[in-house]
């Protein structure tokens, strides 16, 4: 028997540092504490968590579009925690080999560094690293030509859903990223050649490098929120559109993957793409139908520079 869920939730590196009007703050927290419950009442087994990376583990030297880690270590950027997160090497090297004979080439990390991209789901849920075991499943979502397409993000999805068919863990699928947003992420565009040059080739930060880089955020947020950002706003509705295809079997899926790269830039901004994040996590349920939806809970927070979304579905098991 194959039990799975999964959970699709928005991350954001400025909780906790900018401030919010206390009565959005009490219901993200609020939503967060349902999600969490529901987690914790799956009580799964092994989580399989996708999540971009944000120029900390993954430069454009070598920038793979999807990378399976048997190891990973968080790097503590923002208010994350840092440290191994609990990776099933052998399940992670088992699931690598099944998407290989697939013919679904991946990239495999045996030192994989990640940071609150994938680090801040788990503290939100577990309140730290202390987890279930966990494969961690990288998504490329900053750095084009490379960021797979939408039919890609779904075909891996349900490749790594038929890897589950065979198991009888109960496995959470998590796709931590998006919704719309466009945060200071610099890309190979930049004009300053200094600022290309470093987000291809890693160097370990310095502590003042590393809190520049977190006030030059938080003040992004700020500027979003006042209205003074030259950065492209928050899209609630094209965040409620995504959630609601995403909600719905094949038909949606169908509707949500002739969604163009170009229109996800244009109307939801560059980070956009880390929302497909959910697309492969998704996809690893059954798509031949819809599946109850127990949490539904979207907030556009721009103080955060996030449209965030929480979503969870629980697959009924199959025999």
């Amino acid at each position: 028997m194959s039990r799975r869920a999964f959970l699709g939730m928005s991350h954001s590196p400025l909780m906790g540092l900018n401030p919010v009007p206390p009565a959005v703050e009490g219901e993200l927290k609020a939503a967060i504490a349902r999600a969490r419950e529901q987690v914790l009442s799956f009580d799964p087994e092994l989580v399989v968590l996708v999540a971009p990376d944000h120029y900390n583990g993954f430069f454009n030297q070598l920038m793979p579009p999807f990378c399976l880690g048997t190891q990973a270590r968080a790097v503590g950027d923002y208010l994350s925690p840092a440290g191994d997160l609990n990776v099933d090497a052998a399940t992670a090297q088992a699931l690598a080999t099944h998407l290989m004979d697939e013919d679904f080439d991946i990239a495999l990390s045996r030192r994989m560094e990640v940071d609150h991209g994938f680090s801040q789901a788990l503290q939100l849920i577990w309140g730290g690293l202390a987890t279930p075991p966990v494969i961690p499943l990288f998504m490329n979502a900053v750095a084009q030509p490379g960021i797979p397409r939408m039919r890609r993000c779904r075909a891996l999805g349900e490749a790594i859903g038929r890897f589950l068919d065979g198991r009888s863990e109960r496995t959470l699928l998590i796709g931590s990223g998006g919704l719309s947003h466009e945060p200071p992420v610099p890309t190979l565009m930049h004009p300053d050649p200094a600022v290309r040059e470093r987000i291809t080739v890693k160097v370990e930060p310095t502590p003042a490098d590393r809190d520049a880089k977190t006030q030059r955020v938080m003040a992004a947020g700020r500027a979003l929120a006042e209205g003074s950002s030259a950065i492209k706003p928050i899209n609630p509705a094209w965040d409620l559109r995504w959630m609601e295809l995403l909600s719905q079997g094949t038909q949606g899926l169908d509707e949500l993957c002739a969604t163009t790269e170009q229109s996800i830039e244009q109307e939801a901004g560059l980070s956009a793409h880390e929302s497909k994040t959910w697309l492969v996590g998704r996809s690893a349920l059954r798509t031949d139908q819809a599946i109850p939806c127990t949490l539904r809970h979207y907030q556009a927070i721009p103080e955060y520079i996030a449209g965030f979304g929480l979503m969870f579905l629980e697959q009924p098991p199959i025999h």
